[in-house]
């Protein structure tokens, strides 16, 4: 148990595909190899993907008898009934329910959230001491953040998902006296230089600077990731042959060290990385 209250991490992207669910259970691994107390949250009932990742994470270790750090974890089912009013009420309840439950028990809560607007999302944004959110390294996914200019690649106008956040951060500051760190982190980044991707990264600094928000060291375009899905695993776990169907490559180690370098630029309290073989 913990003397302060859980350090609330946020994985948010209205785009689907985005990579939160990959992002929020490496986060939340990498802490527990730190000794830290972790927990995690889905709040996203339609397609349940960091649910089910934590599933074929425990099917894995029943299945081979392994002892493998599990985060404590909880989902939370969006309501169903005829009521908005009455569905937001009881989604409150079930939210503040489960985080008064976790504050005091873990050092870090990291809950993700859906490809789309909804009032857990929201909750779970408004919640966020830090905010991560995972951009495909597009141009077209951008969108989800702001219009850009197609000839000069400025930003013209925040999108309504930038819009909330910026509310939420606004309200927190306002309730608690602390802002939400929100970071804005490239993902599938392409291996190959090319002027897309320098337009790409010039834009998403400007947007950054536009938001007031942080950009992140990056995670590369992966095969590895699909794979480690279907086991439940993650680049931090101890990887032998026999779940990845042959020897750990220089893409494991390489993605290690990048998700390294982006809990690093994350600045998280009472976070002493401690050395990992590679």
């Amino acid at each position: 148990m913990t003397d302060r209250d859980a350090h609330i991490i946020v994985v948010g992207n209205e785009k689907g595909g985005s990579g939160k669910s990959t992002t929020a259970l490496h986060l939340a691994i990498y802490l527990l190899h730190q000794g830290h107390s972790v927990a995690t949250i889905d709040v996203d009932s339609r397609q349940q993907t960091l649910t089910r990742y934590i599933r074929n994470r425990r099917a894995t270790a029943d299945t081979h008898g392994r002892d493998i750090l599990m985060p404590r974890h909880v989902h939370l089912p969006t309501a169903w009934g005829d009521s908005i009013r009455e569905n937001q009420r009881v989604e409150q309840e079930l939210f503040n329910r489960a985080m008064d439950g976790l504050r005091r028990e873990v050092d870090f809560v990291v809950i993700d959230t859906p490809g789309f607007d909804g009032n857990l999302g929201r909750l779970a944004h408004a919640a966020a001491d830090t905010l991560i959110t995972p951009i495909n390294d597009s141009m077209i996914d951008l969108d989800v953040l702001a219009r850009i200019d197609a000839r000069t690649g400025e930003p013209l106008e925040a999108s309504p998902y930038s819009r909330n956040v910026q509310k939420a951060r606004a309200e927190r500051q306002a309730r608690t006296g602390s802002g939400t760190d929100w970071v804005l982190v490239r993902n599938r980044i392409s291996g190959l230089a090319s002027r897309n991707t320098n337009r790409v990264q010039d834009a998403v600094e400007r947007l950054a600077a536009g938001l007031g928000c942080r950009v992140a060291e990056g995670i590369a375009e992966r095969v590895i990731f699909r794979s480690l899905f279907l086991v439940g695993m993650t680049v931090f776990d101890p990887l032998e042959a026999d779940l990845l169907g042959g020897p750990p490559s220089l893409s494991h180690v390489n993605a290690r060290q990048e998700y390294r370098a982006l809990v690093s630029s994350l600045r998280l309290p009472r976070n002493e990385p401690l050395a990992l073989s590679a």
